[in-house]
């Protein structure tokens, strides 16, 4: 490793990949073994022990490390390290294994990455190692939920021999080791770096800041971005890269670049800064910026922060020194107008007007299809946001119904699913709970293990539907709490709309309405565990709407329904969400808007080179004019209205 670059945390990089001689023998043994497909966190963990990125962990934590981790944020043998990274296993995997034995790990299609030569299992407290590691044991912290709802109950920690990297087939040329980028800091001089940790879009006042902070440190800038697990409901990476990619036109030449990490955020806040820094100086950069709540999930339900805005900053610092490598605080960045520049919060010129736009408003902004003004952030970056975040009235949707049965839950959702059939603009499935029971689940029965099961089926089912900008109508009784906020979970992160809807009949007339007799086989014990009566019916208390159908008729229920749509705005007329027009000409070429049809904002004119092809967004209202200009004569050549 050339001298002049920082030396990784411990000394050395890491490396348990084995040669391919190894490899095979460890195939060949690996028939033998127990094997266990990686989760998708465990998966990232894995990738980043084996590349070096984790140095100097070798593997995953043994619980003398773990319980030191916890407890000091520092290895058994001292060396500083905030964040366990340990195996989870279920019980019925951790009955077979026992020190001696050898585990193979393997990605979810079942490609053998590694083998754990297994020293140790034990059952930790998971309730204890969130209140250490978060500072907290609320379950509203999604590294707390992930701890005591996601995690299985046995760790296990042992040697590790890895056979290969997990395999990605996105964004190759941006996906480089600690090693590769260290070797590509050596060829080109690269001596100081500071590295940009982020798990959103990059805007204009990030390119500011950025840009600030290499320049003042003399420094080349690494634009490092998670592309693991980051918090549910953020951008998806694989837009964010285009972003980020985008954005990097906006440097000078030869003074930034990107490079993606496999990570699996915890959002630990403080902890996790130091986290941060750790890895970051192990892919070779000697700076990294940190700002206002570093990493950090936010407020809880009652708006209580689960972390100071600076205390990650102040946790840093400390450790700093010891760690090697700098931090650099930054302060929110503002737009002035009048001088069409960012500066950060504590510069602006008393009685000066300063703007900015959080990342509530930009969703709202985009969920409404409304302008969103060229000094926040760049065309490019605007457009890739609108292609995978159109209005909510184009955007995918569940519906979801729950009720007891013979509440209406099925009427109503066919009275719907002909009511958008009706008014067209999205393709509508139904999925009704007795269809999916006969096509998708006919060997399940009724056990609350199979109704889950049955329920987490339809929400894949209808989150994929949801995915792909259309309307998913479920209908099934979903008579557990938890499994519906499981589908909500995971409907929201495709980046569409959820919408719970409670068919609230009471359970008599649900009794008087049983046409084929079940309630009654329920009461007379010959229906064993039946919805209402022998079984639970947990109400929910985040539906968006709750009906009570006994005195109205389907279509008068249905239209409370198309009335809520309308007026989240996820209901409305079918329209253009961009259009591209291609010209080869020879001169600058121009986009000019604000020809509106109907008043719909202003666009702003910029200039492109030739050949040039535009993507225009949003334009569904609106007469955008095409031209150039040559010796001082503007041409107008090309009109377009969405």
């Amino acid at each position: 490793m050339p001298s002049h670059l920082i030396p990784p945390h411990g000394g050395s990089l890491v490396n348990p990949l084995v040669d391919e001689q190894r490899a095979r023998e460890l195939r060949e043994l690996s028939r033998d073994y127990p094997s266990w497909d990686l989760t998708p966190r465990q998966l990232c963990d894995l990738e980043l022990i084996l590349n070096g990125g984790f140095s100097p962990l070798g593997g995953f934590l043994s619980k003398a490390d773990y319980e030191s981790v916890c407890r000091e944020m520092r290895l058994a043998d001292g060396t500083i390290w905030p964040v366990p990274i340990t195996l989870d296993v279920p019980a019925e995997l951790a009955e077979q294994l026992e020190p001696g034995a050898s585990l193979a790990l393997r990605d979810p299609e079942g490609v053998m990455l590694a083998v754990l030569h297994v020293e140790e299992l034990w059952q930790p407290d998971l309730t204890g190692e969130a209140e250490m590691v978060f500072g907290s044991a609320n379950p509203e912290h999604p590294g707390v939920a992930y701890l005591t709802e996601s995690t299985n109950p046995w760790y296990v920690s042992g040697t590790l021999e890895g056979l290969q990297l997990p395999h990605h087939y996105d964004f190759i040329e941006f996906r480089l080791s600690p090693a590769q980028l260290r070797r590509r800091f050596a060829e080109i001089g690269w001596r100081r770096v500071v590295a940009f940790q982020t798990r959103n879009p990059m805007h204009r006042a990030h390119q500011e800041l950025t840009f600030r902070a290499a320049r003042d440190l003399e420094a080349n800038l690494l634009i490092h971005p998670v592309v693991g697990m980051t918090k549910p409901g953020d951008v998806d990476h694989y837009t964010r890269v285009r972003c980020y990619r985008a954005i990097l036109s906006h440097y000078p030449r030869n003074t930034a670049m990107l490079s993606l990490l496999p990570l699996a955020m915890r959002m630990g806040g403080p902890r996790e800064a130091v986290w941060h820094a750790i890895i970051r100086k192990n892919f070779g950069c000697t700076h990294l910026i940190v700002g206002r709540d570093h990493a950090g999930p936010g407020s809880d339900s009652s708006g209580k922060p689960f972390y100071g805005p600076y205390e990650a900053q102040e946790l840093l610092q400390k450790h700093q020194d010891e760690l090697g490598i700098q931090m650099v605080p930054f302060k929110m960045m503002v737009y002035l107008e009048g001088r069409d520049q960012y500066v950060p919060v504590d510069e602006v010129p008393e009685g000066t007007e300063a703007k900015s736009i959080s990342g509530t408003e930009l969703r709202q902004r985009l969920a409404e299809g409304r302008d969103i003004p060229a000094w926040f952030s760049f065309p490019e970056v605007i457009v890739e946001l609108r292609r995978t975040q159109p209005p909510r009235s184009r955007r995918g949707l569940t519906l979801f119904f729950t009720g007891l049965p013979s509440s209406g839950k099925s009427t109503l959702a066919n009275v719907l699913m002909v009511r958008l059939l009706e008014m067209g603009g999205r393709p509508v499935t139904l999925l009704d709970g007795d269809i999916v029971r006969k096509n998708l689940s006919s060997e399940l029965g009724f056990s609350k293990e199979h109704r889950d099961l049955n329920i987490r089926r339809i929400g894949f089912v209808a989150s994929e539907i949801t995915k792909n900008s259309g309307v998913a109508i479920c209908a099934p009784i979903a008579p557990y709490d938890n499994v519906r906020k499981d589908v909500r979970q995971v409907i929201e992160g495709t980046g569409g709309g959820f919408i719970l809807i409670h068919v609230a009949t009471p359970l008599a007339v649900c009794e008087q309405r049983d046409r084929k007799g079940l309630y009654a086989k329920a009461r007379a014990g010959i229906i064993k565990a039946f919805t209402g009566i022998s079984d639970p019916y947990e109400e929910p208390g985040d539906a968006e709407l709750a009906i009570d159908t006994t005195d109205l008729a389907p279509e008068e229920c249905v239209q409370e329904i198309v009335l809520l749509l309308e007026d989240d705005g996820v209901d409305g007329p079918p329209g253009v969400d961009t259009a591209t027009i291609t010209y080869q000409i020879n001169d600058a070429v121009y986009f000019k808007g604000g020809m509106t049809a109907i008043p719909f904002g202003n666009f702003n004119t910029y200039l492109i080179s030739d050949p040039v092809t535009l993507t225009l967004g949003e334009t569904a209202d609106t007469i955008a004019a095409v031209g150039y200009s040559t010796g001082g004569i503007v041409v107008e050549f090309g009109t377009f209205n969405g």
